[in-house]
């Protein structure tokens, strides 16, 4: 989306032990829930944000992707990709070379050596680049070449087949599909997607507008319109149904930021009003029909919202981000309290409670218990 620019999401390969795994959430969890509602600084013993020095305060991070607690890529604006596997203790830059000039929107890692990137904008500046050596050689895959397209997010079913989108083009959202881990991109058909409406787009603030879960399943995210929609396909992008949310509308800087999917049927979506001096005072809604109906947060976040992310393990607890704050919510989307008030665009989640967030100013962290 043009207005502001830039799920998971992320296909990981590194997992640990599912008991082991399961155990470290329970615990996290339990912290979690026992926190009180008002934000406060954290004590040693509760789960908290442990800001990473990744060498950088100059640089937006609103792409993420978590591997695994060791491992996580980010991708920002002046071109820049890093990427750590000590935890963040270390973080190296995996940069495309000759990509000063382009804005890393989103970021899909497969583990610690593959990823691919999307770059947004209109135009040519709208490319996709793939590293198979952990970011020491790049290759560009996708270079937009109509004036009209301008893409905002990606996502991965699994390591071959995956996703693009881009703002419409001719009335439509426009899909981009690889069966190949992103070596080859083709414009899918757009006989089966709904036609947009005046002013829709997507926003490009989390890499979480278009999100997959499973095989077959993907959400795409929008606003800028009268309603704040979100589209689901069941068939990876062939046909659409969409679905109006709750989430405040009717300008171009409202709408749906991000959503996040546990399973193919329970859903999350955030979002509001971006600007700082306007309220978002709905900006949370959860479904349990696949994105069908979209019920409102009885106790919505307090401000606007970009990103959001499941706890693993978990069918009812999930964080969502933003540049006042991180809240929780414990109750599968229906109620909301702060966490945390530090800036952040982008959460992300994995099996071995690797949770992670980045944003502004180099901000990068890991949630530490």
């Amino acid at each position: 989306m043009r207005r502001l620019g830039k799920t998971r999401r992320t296909v990981r390969t590194a997992r640990g032990s599912g008991r082991v795994a399961a155990a470290a959430c329970g615990a996290a969890l339990a912290l979690l829930t026992a926190l009180p509602a008002r934000a406060h600084t954290p004590g040693p013993a509760e789960p908290h944000w442990d800001l990473k020095d990744t060498g950088t305060t100059s640089v937006r991070f609103r792409g993420l992707a978590a591997v695994d607690r060791h491992t996580a890529w980010v991708s920002g604006t002046e071109g820049t990709v890093l990427r750590t596997t000590d935890g963040g203790e270390s973080w190296r830059n995996v940069s495309p070379p000759g990509a000063a000039d382009l804005q890393f929107r989103d970021i899909e890692a497969f583990d610690a050596r593959r990823a691919v990137v999307l770059a947004i904008g209109e135009g040519e500046a709208s490319r996709v680049y793939r590293t198979e050596d952990g970011g020491t050689t790049w290759t560009e895959s996708f270079r937009n070449t109509d004036a009209h397209a301008f893409y905002d997010c990606l996502t991965f079913f699994d390591r071959r087949h995956g996703l693009a989108m881009s703002d419409p083009v001719d009335g439509k959202f426009r899909i981009l599909s690889t069966g190949d881990g992103g070596r080859s991109w083709q414009v899918l058909p757009n006989d089966g997607m709904p036609a947009a409406l005046d002013g829709e787009a997507g926003f490009a603030a989390s890499g979480q507008c278009l999100v997959a879960s499973g095989a077959k399943d993907v959400w795409l995210a929008t606003g800028g319109a009268a309603r704040a929609r979100v589209l689901h396909s069941a068939d990876r992008g062939l046909t659409w149904t969409a679905a109006d949310t709750p989430i405040p509308a009717g300008d171009p800087a409202r709408g749906v930021f991000a959503v996040a999917f546990r399973d193919r049927t329970h859903g999350l979506a955030v979002g509001g009003d971006y600007r700082a001096d306007q309220p978002s005072p709905r900006a949370a809604a959860a479904t349990g029909d696949a994105g069908r109906t979209w019920r409102p947060a009885g106790t919505p976040p307090p401000a606007y919202r970009s990103g959001v992310a499941w706890l693993p393990h978990s069918r009812s607890a999930a964080l969502a981000v933003g540049p006042t704050g991180t809240d929780l919510t414990t109750d599968a989307g229906r109620t909301w309290r702060t966490l945390d008030t530090g800036s952040y665009d982008t959460v992300d989640c994995t099996a071995d409670l690797g949770c992670w967030a980045a944003g502004e100013k180099g901000r990068v962290a890991r949630l530490e218990n």
